[in-house]
């Protein structure tokens, strides 16, 4: 499926950018989310006409993406959880556990999809895991596990 990206990502282009990509992720993600459309004749001179009001608006995704990433960087996530003897949780943390986190402690609102976790978090330990914010700026936060007290 060939598509015309209207924001800049990661890995596949720029804006205006016209890509080949799977049908899945292009119907699922990239038209699904408003980040591509159907590359045709006429989607092409719509892009071509709004090129620069679409790197406006990449431009101060951008800039929210930056405030965010100073609020949060060089934090460390601490989560307190009932353990097994051996120190594993009972569950794991999941994305959508921290991007509540993220909610409760910084009044940002980061979805479950821009957290990745590079292994699963399910015992008592130090982690990290990377926040994507914008297609240019990737947080690395900690996740601090640790064994909740009894009677808390």
């Amino acid at each position: 499926m060939e598509v015309i990206l209207l924001e800049k990502i990661r890995n596949l282009g720029d804006v205006g950018q016209v890509v080949n990509v799977k049908d899945g992720y292009g119907r699922n993600f990239l038209l699904k989310f408003g980040k591509a459309l159907r590359a045709d004749k006429k989607n092409v001179d719509y892009v071509n006409r709004k090129r620069s009001e679409i790197n406006k608006k990449n431009i101060e995704q951008k800039k929210a993406a930056k405030e965010i990433f100073e609020k949060i960087r060089k934090k460390n996530l601490v989560f307190s959880k009932e353990t097994k003897e051996n120190g594993e949780l009972y569950g794991s943390i999941k994305p959508k556990e921290i991007s509540k986190y993220f909610l409760d402690n910084f009044k940002e609102t980061i979805h479950p999809s821009q957290i990745d976790l590079k292994k699963e978090i399910n015992k008592v330990g130090e982690f990290s895991l990377f926040v994507n914010l914008h297609s240019d700026l990737i947080a690395e936060l900690r996740v601090l596990v640790e064994k909740k007290k009894p009677g808390k």
